[in-house]
């Protein structure tokens, strides 16, 4: 497992494990310069951490995304150094916006791959709850844009009924700012031809998500600082 500072603690079996893949997989992506080495414990046994697990799930989007083992070591390589596994997430976050949304049946093996975890039954139950998983014949529908979010969120020390609420607002307000910027560009593009509006909505759809991601997360310290501190608008936890 992985400590609360982000310390690498996890072994390539458990990495491999976590992140849905096989350990030769793990060994090949370090290789090609994919993944950044291990940290060499006791016995030169190697450790990896949340940026490993981070940009394994970036490398899956990107496959996801139909992009070639080139393309990615092009893609990794031109990503500004020093990046968190936050950050990666977020890049993973934006690419993730540039597909429709990918909704797959599979069998309960399949899901516990994808999840790159066990899943008991009170973790399917709660993943269905979140509009993750939709029970199929033979399996479930997944959502799986949302699974690897789902997952998290499992450990998550939050009621289902924190959770439902949390996923209504998120989604009253992506929705209400979703329709306000249609609006405002919508007068941009009204004398343009239909070649110009699709160009147009290409280069915005994931610089606009990268705004509202950068924008609520900067909100969200904010206000969490707030409610530590005690400051204006907030009162420190008891």
């Amino acid at each position: 497992m992985t400590t609360d500072t982000g310390e690498p603690t996890l072994t390539i079996d458990e990495l491999a494990a976590r992140a849905g893949v096989t350990v030769r997989t793990v060994r090949f992506y370090g290789t090609k310069g994919l993944l950044p080495p291990p940290v060499l414990g006791p016995r030169r046994v190697g450790h990896y951490g949340r940026e490993h697990l981070a940009r394994l799930a970036l490398i899956e989007e990107l496959q996801r995304q139909g992009m070639t083992l080139a393309g990615i070591e092009r893609h990794l390589r031109q990503l500004p150094p020093g990046l968190s596994p936050r950050d990666l997430a977020v890049h993973r976050a934006v690419v993730a916006s540039w597909s429709p949304e990918t909704v797959e049946t599979v069998t309960r093996e399949e899901l516990v791959r994808r999840a790159g975890r066990p899943l008991d039954g009170g973790d399917v139950e709660r993943l269905v709850a979140m509009g993750v998983l939709r029970p199929a014949d033979g399996g479930y529908e997944a959502d799986l844009g949302l699974l690897r979010l789902g997952v998290g969120l499992l450990d998550v020390p939050l009621s289902q009924q924190a959770i439902s609420a949390a996923r209504t607002v998120l989604l009253e307000h992506a929705r209400a700012a979703a329709r306000e910027l249609s609006d405002l560009f919508r007068g941009e593009v009204a004398q343009r031809d239909a070649q110009d509006v699709r160009s147009l909505s290409a280069h915005m759809h994931p610089l606009v998500v990268q705004a509202l991601l950068t924008a609520f997360q900067r909100s969200l310290k904010e206000e969490l600082d707030r409610w530590l501190t005690g400051g204006p608008g907030g009162s420190a936890p008891g």
